[in-house]
């Protein structure tokens, strides 16, 4: 765990400040139940580590890129699994929220609303995120000839935006893109990804339906 923690400081920060939040939150404002400061302490997580990783994907070029992924190779299947479980689980956290907010005034139900749009849309694209960044170590740390992703244009060095490019295609259509899958421990990859993706985009239409027939009702 303390390698995880040296190898990955912009996950380590933002869960560092999201648990303060979480912490800060249930103390600041004695009504909210556990659930609701950990899912605060969850969004402040997810979305400084967005804008994090964000930032660094503007100004890094593919051999940052690959830099990076050789630091961060060992224990990435951890890391990756971890915020996997901890995503679905704040998926789940908000759909027994959502289901409260159905005996709350108008006001309180509005706000509920707009934190469950929040939180989705933060778990939905960490997800698209942790995964390209998966994809680009497994990429740069390959030993075999073969490249475990080939790129239509012959790339042979891409930077993030090309790992987000075939991540981000999964996650909204659910099957891969013009990118080949040469390798079968990406394959794998790819099919968990594909089947969290699958969760996620049909638990996101399940509540957009619920939050329109609240609106309207």
């Amino acid at each position: 765990m303390p390698h995880i923690l040296r190898t990955h400081p912009r996950l380590t920060g933002s869960a560092v400040l999201g648990l303060a939040a979480g912490i800060g939150s249930a103390w600041l404002i004695p009504p909210l139940s556990l659930m609701q400061c950990g899912l605060i302490g969850w969004n402040v997580t997810v979305w400084l580590f967005l804008a994090l990783i964000l930032g660094r994907t503007f100004n890094n070029s593919a051999a940052d890129v690959r830099r990076i992924a050789i630091i961060e190779k060992e224990n990435a299947g951890v890391v990756l699994l971890m915020v996997c479980v901890a995503a679905l689980a704040s998926l789940a956290a908000i759909i027994v929220e959502l289901a409260s907010s159905k005996v709350m005034p108008g006001d309180h139900q509005a706000l509920k609303y707009s934190f469950t749009g929040v939180t989705v849309v933060g778990s939905w694209l960490l997800i698209g995120v942790i995964f390209s960044l998966h994809y680009a170590r497994l990429f740069y740390t390959w030993p075999g000839p073969t490249p475990a992703l080939n790129f239509p244009d012959g790339e042979q060095h891409p930077d993030q935006w090309d790992f987000l490019y075939f991540s981000f295609t999964l996650g909204v259509a659910v099957q891969t893109s013009d990118v080949g899958v040469m390798t079968r421990e990406m394959r794998k990859i790819v099919l968990a990804q594909s089947l969290i993706g699958f969760i996620f985009n049909t638990a996101i239409l399940g509540l957009t339906i619920n939050l329109a027939a609240g609106l309207f009702n």
